[in-house]
């Protein structure tokens, strides 16, 4: 089944923005790295990108799936663009792509 299960946002500054989703929504952010934080709830989470490199140019959703390489091969199939090819991250594996809209969307499945 595949379901959207994240979505990543751009922050230029870890912290300030860890700051700004604790007060406002009282979420709890936990720390990947010193560019990376994110909600661990296990429903839809939220992950903060802070290395500029790395960071979406806009909100990424991530969609995940139970096998990565069929999603892979399902959405270039129906005209998707990889941006991004499969790559790990610590909870499992993931790859981005642009829909042919223009849209960029991540794919992940779990370990």
């Amino acid at each position: 089944m595949a379901r959207p299960c994240y979505i990543e946002l751009p922050a230029a500054d870890i912290a300030a923005s860890k700051a700004f989703y604790t007060r406002a929504f009282g979420w709890t952010l936990a720390d990947f790295g010193p560019t990376y934080a994110a909600t661990t709830t296990g429903d839809v989470d939220v992950g903060l990108q802070g290395d500029a490199d790395e960071a979406p140019a806009a909100p990424l959703p991530v969609i995940q799936v139970d096998d990565l390489e069929a999603a892979l091969a399902a959405v270039t199939a129906a005209g998707g663009t990889v941006v991004r090819p499969i790559f790990g991250f610590p909870g499992g594996r993931r790859f981005q792509f642009r829909d042919p809209h223009g849209n960029e969307l991540a794919v992940m499945q779990a370990d």
